[in-house]
């Protein structure tokens, strides 16, 4: 699925990557604990997050997630955009909810990954 499929399915707002938009991602990642985002085993991923702080862009970063949306309306601060143009990821954000966000994707085909047992 495009970026810019997702941008119309959460009727999201872009705040970085406008140019990127044509970027393929293969399966979505929804989730406010940054753990739980690192044991999800994928590539060309979606993180969904309600977690607003550059903890959870760093992450994104460390695991080559390119594309992040920010969910339940929140908007980022202009540090997490700049924070975002500087590592070249998409950030958009969207007014819904995890569930209905990762819904939306679900019903359009986008699927999950594997997640890594962690001891």
């Amino acid at each position: 699925m495009k970026v810019r499929e997702i941008v119309g399915l959460l009727d999201a707002k872009v705040f970085t990557g406008a140019d990127q938009l044509d970027l393929e991602v293969q399966s979505a990642c929804g989730a406010d604990l940054m753990s739980d985002v690192m044991a999800f085993v994928k590539e060309r991923v979606v993180l969904l997050t309600g977690l607003m702080n550059p903890q959870a862009l760093r992450t994104a970063d460390l695991l080559d997630i390119k594309v992040v949306v920010f969910v339940r309306g929140k908007k980022p601060t202009p540090d997490l955009v700049a924070m975002a143009e500087e590592s070249g990821m998409i950030l958009l954000t969207t007014k819904y909810s995890m569930f209905l966000a990762c819904g939306r994707l679900y019903e359009a085909g986008l699927r999950g990954g594997g997640v890594r047992e962690i001891s």
